[in-house]
């Protein structure tokens, strides 16, 4: 099994962790001992997840393929993410893991409830171009019934994901309660005052 992490640039300053949930997520019974992400719950094929860092709570939701297609000899595993950190001011944030290093320079494709959305790539990771982006990516996620992905490796291989959305709502909503309610009283009362 093969994980690709290498390549990252920061679009926000959590965006690199995107890449170690994968790995995280995973290889979990190799980590069971340490500070990890812990299951918050399952819906449907929608997992949750909650950690803590310096600034308080991280919590995401996170999903992988129902089918994979394309060409490829072998490919990491897939994985779709939606990150909330409120101490860093993230939210909503979107972000892929394609098991595989895409194309220099590539764009993803992510077509959810009849609309486009064209990601950027760097390494492994793909990711919307601004939270704009990333409120209507989820917005759609949470309305639709699937999810498409289009890229392309760095071997030219062309690879399509096909996510089932079900659960995506319950997710979401349980994605931002395990938050709010691990949230330290300060950083919620400095979020009421902006």
């Amino acid at each position: 099994m093969a994980f690709f992490c290498g390549g990252l640039i920061l679009r926000k300053f959590f965006l690199a962790i995107a890449c170690v949930f994968s790995v995280l997520l995973a290889a979990a019974p190799a980590f069971a001992g340490a500070a990890s992400p812990v299951l918050v719950g399952r819906y449907d094929g929608w997992k949750v997840y909650r950690f803590r860092d310096s600034s308080g709570p991280v919590c995401f939701m996170s999903a992988q393929p129902r089918k994979e297609e394309g060409h490829y000899s072998s490919r990491g595993q897939v994985f779709f993410f939606v990150t909330h950190w409120p101490g860093k001011d993230g939210k909503n944030v979107v972000s892929l893991s394609a098991g595989y290093t895409y194309k220099k320079d590539s764009r993803v494709t992510l077509a959810v409830n009849g609309k486009t959305f064209n990601l950027f790539t760097q390494g492994a990771m793909a990711w919307t171009q601004d939270g704009k982006e990333d409120a209507a990516v989820v917005d759609e996620i949470r309305a639709g019934r699937e999810m498409a992905v289009k890229g392309t490796s760095d071997h030219g291989t062309l690879t399509s994901d096909s996510y089932d959305l079900s659960g995506s709502t319950a997710a979401y909503h349980a994605m931002m309660h395990a938050c709010a309610t691990a949230a330290p009283r300060h950083s919620v009362a400095r979020r009421k005052k902006k």
